[in-house]
């Protein structure tokens, strides 16, 4: 996978500002929190997929983002596998909105295909306007279904209420108000590649999903 996104930092979306860019509806849209830390476990670790290769790419984010993942450990090694490496998928497409990770390393090597053109134009979209993430964001109810040795869904929620944008000029953090599209609903797809890493190929998302909602 040599693509290699060129962009990075760029306006945060939150459960409002989010119809622009959370609307990548068949292919991606991220969700408002940027960084991730497991709740039931420990951070979503790349080693827990097939193999804990020294070439996976450490991903770190601000501070002040915070992802808290439910549910990552099922007693199935492959489902956990799964699980871990779409977390770091979703830690390293904030990365790259955040400008934590320039070159965009974890971003290509935790997306494919569709999944990857999506998420790099998302990430020009923050880019383009001039912000960048903040705040908090929680993903449950994580469903994987296994469709043979190499293939898999996996379906989740997201609460997004706490997540925020943030301009990058200011600072300045631009609240929203709670509403039923604070919370999404995320249809993925995920490959394993030859070196054992779960890559997600493709990512829908819906807004304002009854069955994500408190």
């Amino acid at each position: 996978m040599n693509r290699r996104p060129t962009i990075l930092t760029a306006l945060a979306l939150t459960a409002a500002a989010a119809l622009t860019l959370s609307a990548c509806g068949s292919d991606d849209g991220e969700a408002a929190g940027g960084t991730e830390v497991e709740s039931d476990s420990k951070p979503a670790s790349p080693s827990a997929s097939a193999d804990p290769s020294p070439d996976r790419p450490e991903i770190e984010l601000p501070a002040d983002l915070k992802l808290t993942f439910e549910g990552g450990e099922t007693g199935d090694v492959v489902k956990d596998a799964i699980l871990a490496d779409n977390a770091e998928r979703m830690r390293a497409v904030d990365a790259a909105i955040t400008g934590t990770d320039p070159e965009g390393k974890a971003l290509a090597f935790y997306n494919t295909g569709k999944a990857l053109q999506a998420a790099l134009d998302w990430v020009a979209q923050f880019e383009e306007a001039g912000a960048t993430l903040t705040g908090e964001a929680r993903y449950y109810d994580r469903e994987v279904t296994l469709k043979g040795e190499d293939s898999a869904t996996l379906v989740f929620c997201a609460d997004e209420s706490k997540g925020f944008s943030k301009d990058k000029k200011t600072d300045e953090v631009h609240k929203t108000p709670v509403t039923a599209n604070s919370y999404v609903l995320y249809n993925t797809r995920l490959d394993r590649n030859t070196d054992g890493v779960w890559q997600t190929s493709q990512i829908v998302s819906s807004r304002g999903a009854a069955q994500c909602r408190p």
